[in-house]
């Protein structure tokens, strides 16, 4: 599953034929990092962390998230207690996971999980075509300043802090319904 297609990208840019296309799929390529630093894994992976149990702890709070599965939870340390996953109850989007038995985590542990999403919804999948567009149309402004296509609908005033121009606000107001909750990143 990919976030957004070459096919996907080149309907958004209305081109046809084929000489584009290297060019286009390093933009394609390019935009999921930067969805996913606003709404977290698209694309399925597996990711590890490692979270600080010693003083024992009722649940582990993820830091990726979405999570689709919880696939291990080892201890870092040979001394240290496994958790067997069909033992944990895990809320998928928040990223918090509790034992079933109401116990307490325990120790130095490496967490791994499945995270990402299993579709991808055509808001999110439409912000991605809406940035491709962006992002190629603002690299191909004439000598005169006008972008390619006429107007400045691709023109930003000012950017938000920390953000430049790279995502335009129509991009950012599609991802509002998925964003992170504040601190998770």
């Amino acid at each position: 599953m990919a976030l957004l297609t070459l096919a996907e990208a080149k309907a958004q840019l209305n081109l046809v034929g084929d000489s584009d296309d290297t060019e286009l799929q390093v933009y394609v390529d390019a935009v999921t990092p930067v969805i996913e630093e606003f709404i977290g894994p698209v694309e399925p992976r597996a990711v590890v962390e490692q979270h600080d149990a010693r003083g024992g702890r009722r649940e582990l709070v993820l830091r990726t998230t979405p999570v689709l599965s919880v696939t291990s939870v080892q201890p870092l340390l040979a001394s240290g207690v496994s958790y067997a996953v069909d033992g944990l109850v895990l809320n998928p989007d928040t990223g918090e996971v509790r034992r079933r038995d109401c116990g307490w985590f325990r120790g130095l542990l490496e967490v791994t999980v499945q995270a990402g999403r299993l579709d991808v919804s055509p808001t999110i999948n439409l912000a991605a075509r809406m940035l491709v567009q962006h992002l190629w149309r603002t690299q191909r402004a004439s000598r005169g300043g006008a972008l390619a296509g006429g107007g400045n609908d691709y023109s930003v005033s000012e950017p938000i802090v920390g953000l430049g121009y790279a995502v335009p606000n129509r991009v950012l107001e599609l991802l509002q319904p998925y964003r992170l909750p504040p601190g998770v990143a």
